[in-house]
């Protein structure tokens, strides 16, 4: 068990129901310090990097950032020997989104927060918080079972990708042409501002498409996510090398470039 108190952060755009859920924490859970509320994604990235909770309330609707993509944001720079924080997601009532949580083991409160159903979320994240520090003193390292649940949840809740299969061929615009470029040509994808970067062998295009719609059109098992801005070919990959921090960094067959792997996604790479 901890022998320190528990440590919390709270990301809710709604400042009354951000007060209202600390309010009925420090009912249900007189021992969890609050470190922080804040009302904004990236605000809950940067204070809880800052801050190290360890355990995170994120509404699933904020502004800029979601719940799911600032979590994911969060995981890229968490630190490597640190333990990811128990993950609770507040949301209106959504039921394909609930119904992924229940599936993935994620817990979730629905707005507005339940005295009842926030006990029991008390009660299941102790146990959890519990549980890895009882499994870090019998290993010596961090047991990440919420890095694994949040990769989880990012793809059950992934909108599904057309029935007619994976996308075979990417319409791209380089001035007044239209060029067909074969999705097994593309060694990787990138995020960039409000365009995604496509990079062959040889050439590299920028398409409109957001890569979180790009995703749900890829063939999983030809197409990894190793980042949360850049999904890389799985038969382009030439090598993986671990620096002396831990960090993953992939070489490509076709490309020059160096890929980082965030620690989100480093499980893909077990053998190492």
């Amino acid at each position: 068990m901890n022998i320190h108190p528990a440590t919390a952060l709270i990301a809710e755009d709604e400042p009354l129901l951000a007060q209202a859920l600390q309010a009925e924490l420090a009912r249900a859970w007189p021992g969890l310090r609050v470190l922080a509320t804040v009302g904004d994604g990236a605000s809950a990235v940067a204070q809880s990097l800052q801050l190290l909770p360890e355990v995170l309330f994120f509404d699933i609707r904020m502004p800029g950032l979601g719940g799911l993509e600032a979590a994911a944001e969060l995981a890229d720079d968490w630190p490597q020997d640190t333990p990811f924080p128990a993950l609770v997601f507040v949301t209106a009532y959504d039921q394909y989104a609930v119904q992924a949580f229940e599936a993935q083991a994620v817990d979730y409160l629905l707005k507005p927060v339940q005295a009842g159903r926030l006990q029991k979320t008390v009660s299941k994240v102790q146990q959890a918080l519990a549980t890895r520090a009882q499994a870090a003193m019998n290993s010596g390292a961090p047991l990440d079972t919420a890095l694994d649940q949040l990769r989880q949840l990012l793809a059950a809740t992934r909108a599904p990708g057309p029935e007619s299969g994976p996308l075979k061929v990417l319409q791209i615009s380089v001035g007044t042409t239209i060029r067909m470029v074969p999705v097994g040509e593309v060694v990787y994808f990138e995020a960039a501002d409000k365009y995604v970067r496509v990079l062959t062998a040889d050439h590299e295009y920028l398409i409109r498409t957001p890569l979180k719609d790009l995703l749900p059109q890829l063939d999983t098992q030809a197409f990894w996510q190793i980042h949360r801005g850049t999904v890389v070919q799985a038969g382009a990959i030439d090598a993986v090398s671990r620096d002396e921090t831990g960090k993953l960094t992939l070489s490509l067959r076709a490309r020059p470039e160096k890929l980082a792997v965030s620690r989100l996604y480093s499980p893909l790479f077990r053998a190492l």
